[in-house]
């Protein structure tokens, strides 16, 4: 390649007297006599986004997103690492799924609520009702009068008759906002009354004493961690008392020398009792005996009780609250209740949830061990005649988000070599494993059967670059 050859030279500029000297650039011509500096040949941005399938693209992605794509593939063609008349095929080719920077991926954890994956994925009938209520709706409108109604009216309706031992009902946007606005209308400046062993702390660092005492409450902790007896409650109760609440162990489990009053002997104590199930069940569940549900707290007399919906529930994220008709109506009515409530896209997936067939969450919990077998040994059969190293496995699978600890399901997955861990979470859609004994296992108990055709893509996939 000839270097380049510089020589003096001068610009004048019109209406001033003398001249700036410079030294100008010449490129001598490379051997054969073209010149192939690629900025040359680089088409204008113009010019590449009028191709029809990036402006398709803008209209469904929005302009931004587009030309950043085209930018980046412009900038390969000016490094001479692309062809000029490649650009437009790669800008389309690295254009995101869609305008939000969230990706589906397939959990294949075990985890079934898994926090770090969004917990409960929606039925196909929330998704529906919430692309339904995505534009204009009647959410505070009554379209027989033409006037403004009460808002939630339809989903409060439905988790009503889900829990009929609740006098009413009232929805914030997570569990957290349904304690906070709890001890804000209840409890505020007055003590509330709780177990030392039911001072948890879940996720990132929340703990729940510094969320009560945040929003104004003053505890009174009762007992030991592993031993409160009525008594303690019993003795603590006062004039400023507010309030009793139990708080759902969530994600861990004392055992051994253990003590603590039933709901039934807290609320003969004749304070309001306010009972935080955490998880979200609305009912028993047969398969989690010892996970507190909604309907057996109120039926055991609790005056209140808080949950997840986005849990076992298999719900958006909200929080629930049941019980007496005075108490809800006053938190329903405080100042902070407008700034907990929730949008209108929760409200019509909650409904959907709560009325519609069963959520992924509770399909996922009672799936039979028998039919996550056969649907593994279908899978292993095309990996193996793939040539991929794979085995089938019993397992065990978690529920997750704080619900039902310690408690295992028995499942079944598929095992590969643990450098599929990786590579499957770059893939599309990125599908989450977990590495055990040394191998990338896959349980089949948190993919939905639907989505095993695209699990094996994704194998198969993985297989090449292995």
């Amino acid at each position: 390649m000839a270097l380049p050859v510089f020589k003096t030279g001068v610009i004048r500029h019109p209406g001033q007297a003398g001249s700036i000297p410079v030294r100008l650039r010449h490129n001598l011509p490379y051997p054969g006599g073209a010149m192939t500096d690629p900025r040359r040949a680089t088409p204008r941005v113009d010019a590449v986004l009028a191709d029809p399938r990036l402006v398709a693209a803008a209209e469904r992605l929005g302009p931004g997103l587009v030309r950043a794509a085209v930018a980046r593939a412009l900038d390969q063609v000016r490094s001479g690492r692309l062809p000029a008349e490649a650009a437009a095929d790669v800008a389309v080719a690295t254009l995101p799924a869609s305008a939000a920077g969230l990706r589906r991926v397939l959990n294949a954890t075990g985890v079934i609520v898994h926090t770090n994956l969004g917990r409960s994925a929606l039925s196909p009938a929330a998704v529906a009702a919430v692309t339904d209520a995505a534009g204009y709706t009647d959410v505070e409108f009554d379209l027989s009068s033409g006037v403004r109604a009460k808002r939630g009216t339809e989903v409060l309706g439905a988790l009503r008759a889900a829990v009929p031992g609740a006098e009413a009902v009232h929805v914030v946007n997570n569990n957290a906002a349904a304690l906070a606005l709890t001890v804000f209308a209840l409890a505020a400046g007055r003590e509330v009354v709780v177990s030392r062993g039911e001072l948890i702390e879940i996720g990132d660092g929340f703990r729940i004493p510094e969320l009560l005492t945040a929003a104004g409450a003053v505890l009174r902790e009762v007992g030991t961690t592993n031993r409160t007896r009525l008594a303690d409650y019993a003795e603590a109760i006062g004039p400023e008392t507010a309030l009793v609440m139990r708080l759902h162990p969530s994600n861990y489990r004392v055992s051994g020398f253990t003590a603590a009053p039933t709901l039934a002997e807290l609320v003969s104590l004749d304070v309001p009792v306010v009972y935080d199930i955490g998880s979200g069940l609305l009912a028993p569940e047969p398969l989690l005996p010892d996970e507190p549900d909604a309907a057996s707290a109120l039926a055991a007399g609790a005056a209140l009780v808080t949950a997840s919906a986005d849990k076992l529930l298999g719900g958006p994220q909200a929080g629930l609250i049941f019980g007496r008709t005075d108490l809800v109506t006053r938190m329903a009515r405080h100042p902070l209740a407008r700034a907990l409530r929730v949008d209108k896209l929760t409200l019509a997936a909650l409904e959907a949830t709560v009325s519609g067939p069963l959520p992924p969450t509770t399909v996922s919990l009672r799936t039979p061990v028998a039919a996550l077998r056969d649907r593994a040994q279908r899978l292993s059969a095309v990996l193996a005649e793939a040539g991929i190293d794979v085995e089938v496995v019993d397992t065990g699978s978690t529920v997750g988000g704080g619900g039902a600890p310690g408690v295992v399901l028995p499942s079944v997955g598929l095992s590969l070599p643990t450098g599929y861990a990786a590579l499957l979470r770059q893939g599309d859609p990125p599908v989450v494993g977990r590495v055990s004994a040394g191998r990338c296992l896959l349980d089949l108990r948190t993919v939905p059967p639907q989505a095993d055709e695209d699990l094996l893509t994704a194998l198969l996939s993985a297989a090449k670059q292995h």
